[in-house]
Order: structure tokens, then sequence, then C-alpha cells
């Protein structure tokens, strides 16, 4: 019961910085184009790759961070970089021309990482890592919250249709809004990171 608890209290953050609740809008409007039945099976995809970075992180995170020479300040910067650009394109979609493969069907950038595994979660996983001792505890924590987050985002593939096309356009424009914050808060802590350590 004790371990159980431990792994919950572990888990629950780590699910609140997946956010699958709002990452479940910005995946759907990036993935607007397929049938359902191909946006399941990419988000499980993508959240596949999200999981296998985060326990990349957890195990080889500060090594390979010191190994590169790469600060948390530029982690974030890089992440706000690339939110901001998705979200300038969910508020102002392109209505011609058309994408290949590789466009119309995102692989790990953005719903895997920055969405899903973006710096936050990476450096949560690595500060849990380094203050706990018992890797199978943080491991199976992440495992439960990375279980959720794909439940509730295979949930709202399904919850789509009941909001219709116009709901789903302007859920779109406002998950672009809400992801140009997020973009600007990441710019905003990495540089403020940027700056106290110099």
């Amino acid at each position: 019961m004790e371990t159980f608890r431990s792994v919950f209290e572990l888990a629950f953050p780590l699910f609140l910085i997946m956010d699958p609740i709002a990452n479940s809008t910005a995946t759907l409007a990036i993935l607007k184009d397929h049938p359902p039945w191909r946006q399941r099976r990419i988000i499980a995809r993508e959240l596949v790759i999200a999981l296998v970075l985060a326990l990349a992180f957890q195990f080889l995170g500060e090594w390979l961070l010191n190994l590169l020479d790469i600060e948390q300040s530029t982690l974030r910067v890089a992440g706000g970089i690339i939110l901001f650009i998705i979200s300038l394109k969910l508020i102002f979609p392109e209505e011609h021309g058309a994408v290949d493969e590789y466009e119309s069907e995102p692989f790990i950038v953005p719903i895997a990482t920055p969405l899903i595994a973006g710096p936050t979660l990476l450096a949560a996983v690595m500060l849990y890592a380094h203050r706990d001792s018992n890797t199978l505890l943080l491991s199976g924590a992440l495992l439960l919250a990375w279980a959720a987050t794909l439940g509730i985002m295979l949930l709202f593939v399904s919850l789509k249709d009941v909001l219709g096309q116009k709901g789903a356009r302007a859920a779109e424009r406002l998950m672009g809004l809400i992801l140009i914050l997020l973009a600007v808060q990441m710019l905003e802590e990495g540089v403020r990171m940027f700056l106290e350590g110099m």
C-alpha cells in the first residue's frame, strides 16, 4: 500500500505535466485530415515514442546533457520556438498547396515532443531520478501517468465528432492561442534560467 501511494504521488504531477486534455485538442487539430482510426494509430505511436524519450531521460538524461554541454535553458527555448511555430499554423492554417506525406502525418515532432515529452516533463523526470534512488518506483509512476494520458487522448478522438466541424475549428483556433501562451512562457523560462545561470 505504501509503495502504491508513492507511485501515485509521483505519477500525479507527471500526469498533470503531460496535460492530456489540452494536448488532445492540439493533437486532433494537427491530425484533422486523417480518419479516426488513423488518428488513434498515430496517437498511440507518438505516445509510445514519448514514453521511450521520458524513460531515456530518466536513465541517461543528465549524462547526455552534460556530455553535449546542453543547459536546461536551451531545452526550454528550443521547445518554446517549436511550439510557437506549431501554434501559428493552427491559428493561420494554409488553405492552399498540397502537403507531402511527412508534413501530413507528424512523426516524433510535434506530438511526441514537445507536446507530450516536452522540456518540462523531461526536466521533471530527470529531477525525480536525481532525487529518488528507486528507479523502479519512478518508472512505475511514469508508466501510470502515461497510460492515463493515452486513454484520455484516444477517448478524445471519439468526442471530436460530438463537437462537429465548426466546434472543432473553433477549438483548433483556441488551442493555437493557448499554445502561443505556452510557447512564450517556455521562452521566458528559458531566458530567465539562462540569465540566472550567468
